[in-house]
């Protein structure tokens, strides 16, 4: 696990001026293994969305640039409708919106998924309300979150 994020961190840097400079964000950049295979992903993101035209740009763009490294496929796309939240910088991008935390085990609750609203971010972790009430979240304690999206009420 150690290579892939330390390729992924290293890409991460190699490129973002490349793409900051053409208009768009860099969300996120993944190195994972599935199966035999190693993917090497990018995850743009710009206020207006991103379209297949975008994601074939960057790909031609950052591809030379790329050509020294170990990876055997490049996946250049959107963090779509419900995005995968990893950074603190994700989480505090989508303060305001719908959001699932899963935690790696039950708190003393006995909970191990909570849905709200994202309310904050700090060094340390966030806070969701969920009904009537605020909880703190410890970015250690989160195995996965993700934005909600609502997609029986689009208009």
């Amino acid at each position: 696990m150690a290579k892939s994020n330390n390729l992924a961190a290293t890409v991460e840097t190699l490129i973002t001026p490349v793409v900051t400079e053409m208009g768009y964000g860099l969300w996120d950049v993944e190195y994972v293994r599935e199966g035999a295979e190693w993917y090497l992903r990018v995850t743009l993101d710009k206020e207006s969305g991103i379209d297949i035209e975008d994601c074939e740009k960057v790909h031609r763009a950052i591809l030379p640039m790329l050509e020294n490294y170990d990876w055997d496929h490049l996946e250049v796309s959107s963090p779509g409708a419900e995005r995968t939240l990893r950074k603190p910088a994700h989480f505090s991008a989508v303060i305001g919106q719908n959001t699932e935390i899963r935690l790696f085990s039950p708190d003393a609750s006995g909970n191990k998924s909570y849905t709200g609203i994202l309310t904050s971010v700090n060094d340390v972790g966030v806070t969701l309300k969920c009904a009537d009430s605020e909880i703190v979240f410890a970015f250690d304690k989160i195995a996965k979150a993700q934005t909600i999206y609502d997609f029986e009420n689009i208009k």
